[in-house]
């Protein structure tokens, strides 16, 4: 057996320097490619490695057609390199912390991987664990559902990682397969922690791996623990800069912690790389969590800009296309929510109601369009668009609970539960509209997002904010803003409402402080002219400290 290394650099083209343990990769765009730096032993041919060596640093960075591209190489350099069977798999498998359940088209493919991997008949018992690690993602999936092979892979990793201590890659992998392992309804974050203490010890002695960082990221991608996240995203970007995901993984940590400029600047980079990449629905996933920060921070004209760029890019999403980490639904995702958040975060409640379903493969990301309608709707008092609107996100809920989509039958609930008190509202039932509304807050308080959103389109929490600021009962309302920017910190509209709330209540000096956290926040966004900064800007000048 020999160690293999994927070095800081690494080439692309002609890969044919057997036994290097650090190579050069000159992109097609010109320069060269950084994709950072990896060591796994395998018993493959020394003109196989470098290519194995490149796949899995990409598979790091969840690039999974390159990725898949480099496993196949390194099959026809070394027939007997079983291992590179290991990575078509995973490869197969595709972002784990994409929410859904994985067609049989998809299982199929990861299937015949395990397959090609078994044919080629891995020569050490360290090897051969690898693949049966992976087969548990696939094997039995006509009777085991898909979160009884998550769990069962992450087992069979667990007992990999005790049996070969001295291998890095099967501790990181471990990590791994813990956090997307990891429950969204369990508060304690027990697989999270677990998995981003393992990754910490590993850290300052592989300061350049590419996985450990991004895998910190999406361990700790929950309010609670995104600061302990803060050094990882600042360095992931540096690690691995050819990699468009991880140009745009920061970015989960800096929206957790309400950095939206930095937010902003890294997703602009991972939008380009993207492109560049032809990966449509990770340069879709980059544009969504990016006009997200743009809005919170009143930034309008370049979200504007963002919404008109869409049906130029739609018309290079291929949703069958292997790309990077952001799968087919993400595109489809940005898609319905992207125009969605410009009109709900601007109180725009006319372009919401106006907006337009796309129906897709994916159920949920209708449901963003028909939220978006019924709240905008419901505001300016076109009950029947509301009505329509409640309506069709019961249908969808039903269609995802009879395809076991548990999870985003529980998001659409919680929608279409906000839509109608919202409705409610509109029709006079101010009390019943407070019950569901605040039904929808604590539904939604039990589990948390999934990557593929920077954050829901608007927070029930918040959203039973205002209602009670609209039923004149600002003291209740406060204490749900503030709830809100526990969890969602920084959000403009949530701060907003808190400012309001406060003044509304008469605490004059804590309006101020909100206030003035307002104007901070949307520093850059003076010339939106947004009538919350106005009346900011004149609270604060008219209540000197």
């Amino acid at each position: 057996m020999r160690s293999a290394r994927v070095g800081v650099w690494v080439i692309l083209m002609g890969l044919s320097a057997a036994g290097a343990l650090a190579q050069e990769h000159q992109h097609p765009s010109g320069g060269a490619e950084k994709l950072g730096t990896v060591r796994f032993t395998t018993s493959c041919s020394a003109a196989a490695k470098p290519r194995f060596d490149r796949g899995v640093a990409l598979l790091h960075s969840f690039e999974f057609k390159p990725a898949l591209e480099e496993f196949g190489a390194a099959l026809e350099a070394d027939p007997g390199c079983a291992i590179a069977g290991w990575g078509m798999a995973m490869c197969r498998w595709g972002n784990p912390f994409a929410a859904g359940i994985r067609p049989a088209s998809q299982v199929q493919h990861g299937l015949d991987a395990v397959a090609r991997a078994e044919r080629a008949g891995a020569t050490t018992a360290r090897e051969r664990a690898w693949i049966a690690a992976a087969s548990r993602l696939y094997a039995g999936a006509d009777t085991l559902d898909q979160r009884a092979r998550t769990v069962a892979y992450e087992r069979a990793m667990s007992e990999l990682a005790a049996a070969y201590p001295d291998d890095r890659e099967a501790a990181v992998f471990h990590a791994l397969s813990l956090a997307a392992s990891a429950l969204p309804t369990d508060k304690t974050y027990a697989n999270q922690l677990k998995a981003g203490a393992i990754l910490e010890k590993l850290a300052p002695e592989a300061p350049d791996h590419p996985g450990i960082a991004h895998y910190i990221i999406h361990s700790y991608d929950v309010p609670a623990l995104a600061g302990k996240a803060l050094e990882a995203a600042r360095r992931y970007s540096t690690i691995a800069p050819a990699a468009p995901h991880a140009l745009h993984m920061p970015s989960h940590t800096f929206t957790r912690v309400g950095q939206w400029q930095e937010s902003i600047d890294t997703n602009i980079a991972s939008a380009v790389a993207a492109r560049r990449d032809r990966s449509t629905a990770e340069e879709l996933h980059a544009l969504d969590y990016q006009a997200y920060a743009y809005l919170q921070t009143a930034q309008d004209a370049p979200a504007r800009r963002v919404v008109d760029e869409l049906p130029a890019v739609a018309t290079r999403f291929d949703p069958d296309a292997i790309g990077s980490a952001a799968p087919a639904s993400a595109g489809y995702f940005a898609l319905a929510a992207i125009p969605a958040r410009y009109a709900l975060e601007r109180g725009a409640w006319a372009e919401a109601a106006a907006l337009e379903a796309r129906e897709t493969k994916f159920p949920y990301t209708e449901a963003m369009t028909h939220f978006a309608r019924a709240l905008g709707a419901a505001r300016i008092g076109q009950l029947a668009t509301a009505r329509a609107s409640v309506e069709a996100l019961g249908q969808i809920r039903e269609r995802l609970a009879a395809a076991k989509e548990a999870f985003w039958a529980e998001q659409v609930d919680v929608q279409r539960r906000g839509a109608s008190a919202w409705l409610a509202m509109a029709e006079g039932r101010t009390a019943e509209a407070l019950t569901l509304m605040r039904e929808a807050a604590d539904r939604e308080d039990l589990t948390d997002k999934n990557a593929v959103t920077p954050g829901p389109l608007a927070p029930a929490r918040e959203l039973l904010g205002e209602m009670l600021l609209a039923a004149k009962e600002p003291a209740k309302a406060r204490a749900e803003f503030q709830q809100t920017l526990k969890k969602e910190p920084n959000r403009f509209r949530a701060v907003y409402g808190a400012a309001r709330a406060a003044a509304d209540s008469g605490d004059r000096a804590g309006a101020r402080t909100q206030y003035a956290l307002l104007l901070k926040i949307a520093e850059r966004g003076t010339a939106s002219g947004r009538p919350e900064l106005a009346e900011a800007r004149t609270f604060v000048a008219a209540s000197p400290r």
